[in-house]
């Protein structure tokens, strides 16, 4: 029998796809499914991007791009990071790739070798640990308690770095937990990582325009110049845009890293569609004050989920600076047995019986590398969310 890449032992698939799937099942017999598991803006894709899409194609702006993206798509984010982050950088500093989760594991393949060790705080996003793993390396976990706000101390970083580590993530605001560092916090961090010049860091910033309370999320680079060439920003205009399914992704850095990123993409893609990359032009170049009208609306409903899960007894929520997720502890309700008689163990068992019994679809904190927790999206309209937390509140009402 021919074999198998022997690292894919060592994770399994996306615990999310496994949700998906499930709900998706009991969607198909008819069931009325309160679905909170997916990370999508429920919002549509702004008319003046579809609009430069269609001119893009009436254009024939259809053939292949340079594999890293194309020039005025570069420049467009030249002009973003300048505009917003106060990061200077040039076209040769940039990379387009098909969204950023190719981007990161492409960057990954660029900077891992056999046995690097990536430090992923914790809770992270799924796909964190299986990237880092298929690309040779060693995810190590660094746990970032609810009360510290799910974020990483200065102190527990500088613990976990060794002479074999090579990267550090930083997700800012996080999925799963909506977590964003203040330019204090991040300043504590890089105040570490200057000691390390052998370790990179990677700032996933993909949630930065979806931030509350007037809060200000901070770059490592930004606030840390010494830190800049050595930094590699992620981004894109997925969930700012809501343009998840256009799949456009982009990465700055020093002209160094992109050299070595240009081979892994010159072998691993064709490039970037080029009608999506226009679309992404006309994103980072067009309007952007309607970003604040999205992120009040995410805000409310942040408010109203949080005041209403918090109020339950045996569920723990914090209030989030950014992104649209929640992430509430149940340790409480660990050891409690459902109608059926079967005991909550573990967020899989809590999960499953909020699909199987509230019909309502959230994501184990076990796909987040920390347990006892859940996360739900609030990508959708408050209606949806009064009535999963009329089913949650039934539900944790009937454990015994």
């Amino acid at each position: 029998m021919p074999q198998f890449n022997k690292q894919l032992e060592r994770f399994q698939p996306s615990a999310i796809n496994t949700v998906f799937s499930l709900a998706g099942k009991l969607k198909s017999e008819g069931k009325d499914i309160v679905d909170l598991s997916i990370g999508e803006p429920d919002f549509d894709t702004p008319a003046h991007i579809k609009a430069a899409a269609i001119q893009a194609i009436e254009a024939d702006q259809t053939k292949y791009t340079p594999s890293d993206g194309a020039k005025d798509l570069k420049q467009a984010v030249v002009n973003k990071f300048k505009r917003e982050n106060n990061l200077n950088y040039n076209v040769n500093q940039i990379a387009i790739d098909s969204g950023v989760k190719p981007l990161l594991f492409h960057v990954m393949k660029t900077l891992l070798d056999e046995g690097s060790e990536v430090i992923v705080p914790t809770p992270c996003w799924t796909s964190y640990p299986g990237m880092v793993m298929l690309a040779g390396g060693e995810p190590v976990f660094v746990a970032c308690p609810q009360d510290k706000g799910f974020k990483l101390q200065a102190a527990d970083l500088e613990a976990a770095i060794n002479d074999k580590t090579r990267l550090v993530m930083l997700n800012s605001p996080s999925n799963p937990t909506g977590a964003a560092y203040s330019v204090d916090e991040m300043k504590a961090l890089t105040d570490v990582l200057i000691k390390y010049p052998h370790v990179w860091i990677l700032a996933d910033d993909i949630y930065e325009h979806i931030v509350f309370d007037k809060f200000v999320n901070a770059n490592p680079a930004a606030v840390e110049p010494k830190l800049y060439d050595r930094t590699i920003v992620l981004n894109g205009v997925s969930k700012a845009y809501c343009m998840t399914g256009w799949r456009i992704g982009y990465a700055a850095s020093s002209e160094n890293f992109m050299q070595m990123l240009l081979k892994v993409l010159s072998q691993a893609v064709g490039c970037p569609c080029s009608v999506s990359q226009a679309a992404a032009i006309a994103a980072l170049e067009g309007p952007q004050e309607y970003l604040q009208d999205w992120a009040k609306t995410y805000q409310e409903r942040r408010d109203y989920l949080v005041k209403r899960l918090d109020a339950i007894d045996g569920i723990e929520c914090n209030s989030p600076e950014g992104a649209f997720y929640l992430y509430p502890g149940f340790s409480a309700l660990i050891g409690k047995k459902t109608p059926q008689g079967i005991e909550i163990k573990d967020s899989i068992d809590f999960v499953s019986y909020l699909l199987e019994h509230a019909l309502v679809a959230v994501v184990p904190g076990s796909a987040f590398e920390y347990e006892n927790h859940f996360r739900l999206s609030y990508a959708t309209s408050l209606s949806e969310l009064e009535k999963a937390c009329d089913r949650i509140v039934l539900a944790i009402e009937a454990l015994s």
